[in-house]
């Protein structure tokens, strides 16, 4: 499992991505790359990290079910993702 500080640190890069984005699209369009370079780091949306919603892993992350491979497998093969079976040939 993460830290707890490390999964509430993402949580405040997206809400400050979310704060910023019509501010960051407008200066975009106008070429202002100074005034851009002024806001946060952390409100530009590539710095956030994709995060297990259960045991917020950041590697292996399977964006599909927004979970790490481990929790990927763990739900599957205890039935509680539905339509996910495990294959055999």
């Amino acid at each position: 499992m993460a830290k707890k500080a490390w999964i509430e640190r993402e949580k405040k890069k997206r809400a400050l991505a979310a704060k910023y984005a019509d501010l960051r699209a407008e200066l975009k369009a106008k070429g202002d790359y100074e005034a851009l370079a002024k806001l946060p780091r952390n409100s530009s949306p590539v710095r956030q990290v994709n995060r297990c919603r259960v045991s917020g892993r950041r590697h292996g992350y399977i964006r599909k079910f927004t979970c790490s491979r481990i929790t990927f497998r763990e739900l599957a093969l205890s039935g509680a993702i539905p339509g996910v079976t495990k294959s055999s040939w």
